[in-house]
């Protein structure tokens, strides 16, 4: 199988982005440059967005988003606390045309994000590595082809993961001026508000992490 072919798009996983783009409509990020300089490229990757009450986009209301890049091209996250469905991971990886001999248990599928819903990603930590891996820091990587999903289904994945499809985009400056504007608040990321279970919980936590009402 080549790269083309390890990439999850909509192609190979239709059925299940049908779920997301039912939750949450695809929509692209602005492209107005906003020039607010509140904090230095990269300052913030790593770090997680926690949606306040001043948001005004319901796509992102009582959001947690994990920062994978911030720099002087803009700002990329993948959403962590929205789940929209779980689907056997034989049937996942027989939908990319992959060998699925073995492949036990289900897989939890997120909404990683309003932009590009067919794309699919794994956020996980950072004790797997290939090709295509971005690593974030010594908590996060992220994989976008299918072999990691191969790994995971032979026992043979990271420790934590969030399978994602779609995700949280800024256009330079834009994101400053968010959180300028007060629509977000940011916390120091750990590995029970990226990757813990308790889905429902993680905007309450998070808020109650940074120490204030919102």
């Amino acid at each position: 199988m080549g790269i083309a072919a390890r990439r999850l798009v909509a192609a190979g996983l239709a059925a299940v982005a049908i779920v997301i783009v039912v939750r949450g409509p695809a929509a692209a990020p602005q492209s107005a440059r906003l020039e607010t300089a509140m904090s230095q490229p990269g300052e913030l990757t790593g770090q997680l967005l926690v949606a306040t009450r001043k948001i005004g986009d319901p796509r992102f209301f009582h959001s947690v988003i994990y920062l994978v890049r911030h720099d002087e091209t803009g700002a990329m996250g993948l959403v962590v606390n929205r789940v929209v469905g779980t689907r056997p991971l034989r049937e996942v990886l027989q939908a990319l045309d992959s060998t699925a001999d073995g492949a036990r248990g289900d897989i939890r599928v997120h909404y990683g994000g309003p932009v590009q819903p067919g794309q699919g990603f794994v956020l996980h930590s950072p004790d797997y590595a290939e090709y295509a891996t971005l690593h974030v820091d010594n908590r996060a990587a992220l994989t976008s082809t299918v072999t990691i999903l191969e790994a995971i289904a032979r026992g043979e994945g990271p420790r934590h993961r969030l399978f994602a499809f779609g995700y949280a985009g800024w256009a330079p400056g834009q994101l400053e001026a968010e959180i300028k504007a007060e629509a977000w608040v940011t916390v120091a990321a750990d590995e029970a508000l990226v990757f813990g279970e308790d889905v429902a919980s993680k905007w309450r936590r998070a808020i109650a992490k940074r120490g204030v009402d919102l």
